[in-house]
């Protein structure tokens, strides 16, 4: 079987198939076709009728893409395949792809990352829960800097439970400030990559950007904020309710965990909010999946390999 595609006159035809027309190697290689160009014309040639029909729908998706004024990244073209092979829904990719956040700069790669996006326009608490390199934390980021440029909130506050693996911020070394900063970390390291350094550095020393460990937030009310609550899987019962109910008026919340990654030994406070609060109008819980990671592809090999062995050891033990 033979299928042709022609590509429009106004798009050049390496912006959708990459230097050398490397993603067609990878398309022919993928599903076991023979793949031609001649001028503005792609020949699809195989026996596999279906395999010619999901290339066919990559191509044409990728022309979409490409027209909206988007350059598919390594990353997005490996997810629209993975995305046309499995062909989940009928939502077009392009929607996912060229809904920006930040005039353009950053944008979600997955459809569970559009669906996080679109629970935040919605609802004023919300709840995302991922494995890691899903972009929980990023994208909040995105959002509340989107938010404070906008003018809807006029400061940013993130915070997370300064325990790990077991520490507690009273046995480590140094001052206040030496003990909280590798907790926080990763929240100073997606703002900087969001504000210039020198404008991030103005606004925490004006209060519009708090970073501080939640026990900072007991006897806070917090209004006109959009707050960021972080690795929330590490959170007792009590420090999620305390930090629930430190919400003002004309404020947004998004809290992030990674229900896999607990490291305390009490109750998690983000397993039992999701318990307690699911039924909530304006709580809203988003769950991303290892098809939402979008850090190195072995990332997504990893967690699914995690997954597999302890889903094998926890059917052991039962």
């Amino acid at each position: 079987m033979i299928k042709k595609i022609t590509i429009p006159k106004d798009i050049f035809i390496v912006e959708i198939f990459g230097q050398y027309d490397n993603r067609l190697r990878y398309l022919e290689k993928k599903f076991g076709l023979d793949i031609s160009v001649r001028g503005n014309e792609v020949f699809l040639k195989g026996k596999n009728e279906e395999n010619i029909k999901i290339v066919e729908g990559i191509i044409n998706e990728m022309i979409n893409i490409t027209r909206e004024g988007h350059l598919l990244d390594k990353q997005e073209f490996e997810y629209l395949v993975s995305e046309k092979e499995t062909e989940k829904n009928s939502e077009i990719l392009t929607e996912v792809i060229t809904k920006t956040i930040i005039h353009g700069r950053v944008k979600p790669k997955t459809r569970g990352q559009k669906k996080y996006i679109e629970a935040v326009e919605k609802s004023d608490i919300v709840f995302v829960i991922g494995p890691a390199g899903t972009g929980k934390t990023y994208l909040a980021s995105a959002l509340a800097v989107d938010y404070l440029k906008s003018g809807k909130i006029n400061r940013i506050i993130l915070t997370r439970p300064a325990v790990e693996a077991g520490e507690k911020l009273g046995f480590l070394p140094g001052d206040l400030s030496e003990k909280v900063d590798p907790y926080l970390r990763p929240l100073f390291d997606s703002l900087i990559d969001l504000i210039p350094f020198e404008k991030f550095i103005s606004y925490r020393e004006r209060n519009i950007i708090e970073i501080a460990p939640l026990a900072y937030m007991r006897g806070r009310t917090l209004n006109n904020a959009f707050i960021i609550l972080d690795e929330a899987q590490n959170t007792t019962y009590e420090q999620m309710k305390m930090f629930l109910t430190r919400i003002g008026f004309s404020s947004k919340a998004i809290i992030t965990g990674d229900i896999t990654q607990i490291d305390i030994k009490e109750n998690s406070g983000l397993v039992m909010a999701e318990k307690i609060l699911k039924s909530i109008d304006g709580i809203e819980f988003v769950h991303l999946t290892e098809a939402d990671v979008v850090r190195h592809p072995l990332v997504k090999k990893i967690i699914k390999a995690y997954e597999k062995y302890e889903k094998g050891e926890k059917n052991e033990k039962d």
